[in-house]
């Protein structure tokens, strides 16, 4: 895997503990940026919200999307991912 970062996006603190419990034990070298929603997520990709006002985020290696998030989906997000010139 590249040294991109990893984008986890989940709204359940649970969740994200074993997740990022999963990560440290593979010992990934990579950054995980933590998504608490599907805005956020989008936020991130596409440099808007609390990360717009500089340069656009790098591209993350891979994307780990929730189902069911508040605000929008993990489908919702994976149909903005595909239609966004960004991003494919």
């Amino acid at each position: 895997m590249n040294n991109n970062p990893i984008l986890l996006a989940e709204d359940n603190p649970d969740d994200q503990e074993l997740a990022l419990r999963a990560f440290a034990k593979s010992n990934l070298s990579n950054e995980i940026i933590v998504a608490k929603d599907g805005v956020e997520a989008l936020d991130y990709l596409f440099g808007s919200g609390k990360y717009a006002g500089g340069e656009l985020p790098v591209l993350p290696a891979v994307a780990l999307l929730d189902l069911k998030m508040p605000r929008k989906d993990g489908l919702e997000v994976l149909q903005e991912i595909r239609a966004h010139k960004r991003t494919r």
